[in-house]
């Protein structure tokens, strides 16, 4: 997060326990959060936390995990026995992955890897003390709807779809993909229901319905929902939780409490292998399964990092070839008729669309080791330029690499890889550099490489060598790249 103001802002009013037995980073950290809470206390242990806990009350707790007396999943246990509702963000190291998994099964509001980032966790302490400011709005609002139904009806109609785009909004703003989508699902949904000639009040339910099919995503970590690339089985099991949630949220107002019936299903299947519930053929509510294709027609209509768009008729014919497993065979020809007459926006898309968003892209793709680019991010960038003689590339091999990390151990590896990296940076400031196969380096850019490969000199007396190759950006470039690293290694 750029705008500490916004943190600020939103933290001023919250009251934090920070538990961490490390005394050094307990003062340096609560010292932070002193920044933009108005109240911070700390413990150094899970069972001073916990006392603290039930002594006081807390928007939010913070928790390292291995501590002594009593660790952190332990201590988080109790507290969501206390309050189910309790914001909790768990502070992990990557070794810590077994108690990170439990923690998440314990429904820990986000987490923050070790070591610290700071604006990482200024963007997880963003979303959660938004997400607090957003229940207790509900909340509010829940106590209030009764009267204001009596008081104000008229008021309260036009309020209706205020408050829809606003939560809308709130969910689509954060996500590059997601902007839009929505209101398409909800339109195309929409269009099937009239098509089966449905009521008109069941036309606009399904389309309000849509318009909030995915405002569960709000409690999902940021580090999920604007990954570019492909989930992995952990990542995707995260993210389906927003069905539920969106449930749970819609569920417990009561304008929208038919809408909720209907969210619930939209991740389902004709066949029952669709979550959350399993439900098979006619358990799904009716407009459920229209807004199933919807959501699925809108999917594959979308450029999305990995997976170019689907034309319209592509589409159609994948939904005709999946009627009577993922799709109720009856609404299929209804769809078809309806979703062929739709006309794509060509500017719907997963690619960064201004700096920002081309700064959120390069985070996901950064190399950790070399602060350069990695593989995934050359696989984006491929796409992303013209396969023209405008664009040039130049490959380094790394010989004797492996025995060098072998000799000296990998952290003298890492650093050399560190200084070779900055080497080419510096040599050729104009190039985009990325880091492949562990121990190769790629450099594409606009301006002409030199032929001559030099040697930098921190490689004398360590038995590396560069090999440098010079490449055509086409179609076939990562075939050239495979095909040179193992000439290279042989």
């Amino acid at each position: 997060m750029n705008d500490v103001l916004l943190l600020k802002e939103r933290a001023q009013s919250l009251k934090v326990l920070y538990v961490e037995d490390e005394k050094e980073i307990n003062e340096a950290l609560s010292k932070y959060l002193s920044k933009f809470f108005s109240h911070v206390e700390t413990a150094l242990n899970g069972e001073e936390g916990l006392k603290k806990y039930k002594a006081g009350e807390f928007d939010i707790v913070l928790s390292d995990i291995n501590m002594p007396k009593m660790n952190g999943i332990d201590m988080a246990k109790q507290i969501k026995e206390i309050n189910p509702e309790q914001e909790i963000i768990i502070i992990s190291a990557h070794s810590e992955s077994e108690y990170f998994l439990n923690a998440i099964h314990l429904g820990i509001s986000d987490y923050i890897l070790k070591p610290i980032i700071y604006e990482q966790m200024n963007s997880v302490l963003y979303k959660v003390a938004s997400a607090l400011q957003l229940r207790k709005e509900n909340k509010r609002f829940h106590e209030s709807l009764h009267q204001l139904v009596k008081e104000q009806t008229q008021s309260l109609t036009e309020n209706y779809e205020q408050t829809i785009k606003a939560m809308v909004d709130l969910v689509e703003s954060r996500d590059t993909y997601t902007g839009g989508h929505s209101e398409r699902v909800a339109r195309y949904s929409k269009a099937i229901a009239q098509e089966m000639n449905l009521s008109k009040e069941e036309c606009e339910l399904i389309f309000r319905a849509g318009m909030l099919h995915d405002i569960g995503k709000v409690t999902t970590p940021d580090t999920i929902l604007l990954k570019p690339g492909k989930l992995s089985a952990r990542e995707f099991a995260l993210i389906q939780n927003h069905v539920t949630i969106s449930y749970e949220l819609l569920s417990k107002i009561p304008m929208y409490t038919k809408i909720s019936d209907i969210v619930i299903t939209h991740h389902e299947r004709y066949d029952g292998n669709g979550y959350p519930n399993g439900l098979k053929g006619d358990e799904i509510p009716l407009l459920g399964r229209i807004m199933i294709i919807a959501d699925a027609f809108d999917a594959m209509t979308t450029n999305r990092i990995y997976k170019g768009r689907m034309s319209v008729d592509d589409a159609i014919a994948e939904i005709e070839s999946s009627s009577g497993t993922q799709f109720d065979p009856k609404i299929v020809p209804f769809a078809t008729q309806a979703l062929s007459r739709i006309v794509l926006d060509q500017n719907i898309t997963q690619l960064p669309q201004n700096s920002m968003e081309n700064e959120r892209f390069a985070y996901f793709f950064h190399d950790s080791v070399t602060d350069n680019y990695n593989q995934d991010y050359l696989d984006l960038y491929l796409q992303s330029i013209p396969h023209d003689s405008e664009y040039q590339a130049c490959a380094f091999f790394l010989r004797n690499f492996s025995q060098y990390n072998n000799t000296y151990d990998w952290e003298a590896g890492n650093a050399l890889l560190k200084n070779f990296a900055d080497y080419l940076v510096k040599s050729y400031p104009n190039a985009t550099l990325f880091r492949v196969q562990g121990d190769d380096f790629i450099l594409i850019s606009k301006e002409p490489f030199c032929d001559e490969c030099t040697q930098p000199s921190f490689f004398e007396n360590t038995g590396v060598l560069a090999e440098c190759h010079h490449l055509c950006v086409g179609d076939d470039f990562m075939a050239q790249v495979r095909k040179l690293e193992l000439r290279s290694i042989n």
